[in-house]
C-alpha cells in the first residue's frame, strides 16, 4: 500500500493545526491583555485542543512511516478586534472541516480506513469549534461593547475591585 498520500494530507492537517494554534495563543495574549477574560481562556482552550489534533496527526504520520513536517501553513494575523479575532476563527474552522472532509476521502481512496477515520473524528472537535466562535460572535454582535465589558469589569471584581454600587 502506498502510504504517501495519507502522509501528505496528515501533514498538510499538522501545517494547518499549528497554525490555528499560534493564531489562538495569539488571540488569548491580546484579549488576555485587554481583561476579556472568557474570549481569551476560549481561544487558549481552543489552541490546546488543536495541540491534541497535531499529536493525533504526527502519531498518525510515524506509524505509517513518515517524517513529521513541524511547519505552519501560514503567518500569525495581528488582528486586534475581538469581532474580527471570532471572524477569523470561524472561518478557519469552517476551512478545516471542508478540508478534512476531502481528505478523508482521499484517504478512503488511497485505501487508508484509520486515517480517513482520524479526520472525521477531528471534524466533530472543529464543528465543536466553530459552533463556539458563533456563538461568541453572536453575543458580541448581539450585546456589543456591553458584553466586552462585562468581562473586564468580572475581572476587576474577581481581582478584588469593589463591585459597583
Amino acid at each position: 500500500m502506498d502510504r504517501s498520500k495519507s502522509i501528505e494530507l496528515l501533514n498538510k492537517a499538522v501545517g494547518d493545526e499549528l497554525s490555528a494554534v499560534h493564531q489562538y495563543m495569539y488571540f488569548h495574549f491580546i484579549l488576555d491583555d485587554l481583561g476579556y477574560d472568557l474570549l481569551a481562556n476560549i481561544f487558549k482552550k481552543t489552541a490546546i485542543e488543536e495541540m491534541m489534533h497535531i499529536e493525533r496527526f504526527a502519531e498518525r504520520i510515524l506509524f505509517l512511516g513518515g517524517d513529521i513536517e513541524m511547519v505552519a501553513s501560514q503567518s500569525v494575523n495581528k488582528i486586534k478586534e475581538p469581532e474580527f479575532m471570532l471572524e477569523w476563527a470561524m472561518k478557519s474552522e469552517e476551512g478545516a472541516i471542508v478540508d478534512y472532509n476531502k481528505w478523508a476521502m482521499e484517504c478512503a481512496n488511497a485505501s487508508d480506513s484509520m486515517s480517513k477515520q482520524l479526520f472525521e473524528s477531528i471534524i466533530a472537535d472543529e464543528e465543536r469549534h466553530y459552533d463556539q466562535f458563533d456563538n461568541e460572535y453572536q453575543n458580541l454582535k448581539k450585546f456589543g461593547d456591553r458584553y466586552l465589558a462585562q468581562q473586564a469589569m468580572q475581572r476587576s471584581i474577581k481581582n478584588g475591585a469593589m463591585p459597583p454600587m
